[in-house]
């Protein structure tokens, strides 16, 4: 059975909808509101406070911390300074992906490391020899993403720490509310954002102490607590992925045409093979060089065929309320070529848009296909156009706030 977050009270007074869903066994509101229309908008217009403590988070600490997430991970963290954060993802043998998530540099042998999915094993097993700890710290630190474009300034009023200053994927030490907390510049919305770590070891009741500080300053930045449903469209929109919904983990994948490589997810740029040995190295060294058979892109709807499909049956068009995580087949004429894995009408840019799998033959921008769409109950295709990602990518993400 859930368990409440270290917030759960704040979030359960809110919740009017009590619409609430399971996420790494802990209750996690979809949608505060009976629809999430208003928490979208504050995401992309305003500033939306959102509980992202389920997720998985571990302490890396000890001589031999840096070499153990450097043989875990496809990226370098040589390269990475103290302070810095990175999005990373890592794989088993074979070069598929098991998870992908964060690394924060915190010292010189200490890192904060987020996960999808339980990683724990994974980490230990692969530090067998090592002198290194790894720590389970997911229940001990309660979380908070503060996103949107009027998030920096109220961060710089209700926070004592150095907000003006911390760059795109940095992290800063400070307090609110006279509590102990890291503030990364991160997030999962493809917007302004920030993420907000507090350890809960001392005191579990420091973080509704952060939660009630901001929601007071927030009144007149238009903060809204939002859910997940309205994150899941801003996700699409960024192009983000999801595990066990825009790819499988290799672990948990079935068949082979469930895994999938780095490089058939967009990864491809933290695929560092110039570095040490890591798992999946000589696997990925192979298919750098024969080249990834599926490629992860962008479609838009062509709206004009949605419209007919509907009107040819007397009815209007209709959006879906929430995004889709529903697999639907994507074709080149007749032969299905990939799959659309996350779909959603888009507020903001007044698209129907998805994220896809497809053959990279057809994976090029530009590239027209076809989506498979369902209306009365009878299969009928769209058309679809391939961009490129993100589909919505503004200045502000990683531009210094004034």
């Amino acid at each position: 059975m859930p368990v409440g977050t270290a917030f759960h009270d704040r979030t359960l007074a809110l919740c009017h909808s009590l619409n609430y869903r399971e996420w790494s066994g802990y209750y996690t509101v979809s949608v505060y509101e009976t629809h999430h229309e208003h928490e979208y908008n504050a995401i992309r217009n305003a500033a939306a406070l959102i509980d992202i403590s389920p997720l998985y988070k571990y302490m890396v600490s000890g001589p031999d911390a840096t070499r153990l997430v450097n043989r875990v991970i496809t990226r370098d963290i040589t390269k990475v300074k103290i302070g810095q954060v990175i999005y990373c993802c890592w794989c088993d043998e074979q070069g598929k992906v098991v998870d992908d998530g964060t690394i924060t540099r915190l010292d010189e042998n200490v890192y904060r490391w987020t996960a999808a999915d339980p990683s724990l094993r994974w980490f230990r097993q692969n530090a067998l020899g090592m002198d290194v700890q790894v720590e389970d710290i997911s229940e001990s630190v309660g979380a908070l993403a503060l996103q949107g474009p009027t998030s920096a300034k109220l961060l710089k009023e209700v926070a004592d720490a150095d907000i003006a200053n911390l760059r795109y994927f940095r992290v800063t030490s400070g307090t609110i509310a006279g509590v102990p907390v890291d503030i990364s510049r991160t997030g999962y919305t493809g917007d302004l954002g920030y993420e907000i770590w507090i350890p809960l070891q001392r005191d579990p009741a420091s973080a509704p102490r952060v939660w009630d500080a901001l929601m007071a300053a927030g009144k007149k930045y238009d903060l809204h607590a939002a859910g997940m449903l309205a994150l899941d469209v801003a996700r699409v929109e960024a192009g983000l992925l999801l595990a066990d919904v825009d790819y499988v983990s290799s672990k948990k994948a079935l068949i082979e045409s469930q895994k999938y490589s780095p490089y058939e997810l967009g990864f491809g740029k933290m695929v560092h093979l110039n570095k040490e040995n890591f798992v999946g190295k000589a696997a990925l060294m192979r298919e750098a060089t024969t080249g990834a058979a599926r490629q992860l892109v962008g479609l838009e709807v062509e709206w004009d065929e949605v419209e007919k499909l509907f009107d040819d049956i007397g009815l209007a068009p209709q959006t879906p309320s929430t995004t889709s995580r529903t697999h639907i087949p994507i074709y080149m004429g007749r032969a299905q070529v990939g799959k659309a894995t996350s779909q959603t009408w888009s507020p903001l840019l007044k698209k129907m848009i998805a994220l896809a799998s497809v053959r990279t033959e057809y994976a090029a921008a530009g590239q027209r296909l076809s989506m498979e769409m369902t209306v009365e109950s009878a299969r009928k295709t769209v058309a679809v156009t391939v961009v490129d990602l993100p589909f919505f990518n503004p200045a502000r993400k990683t531009a210094t706030p004034v």
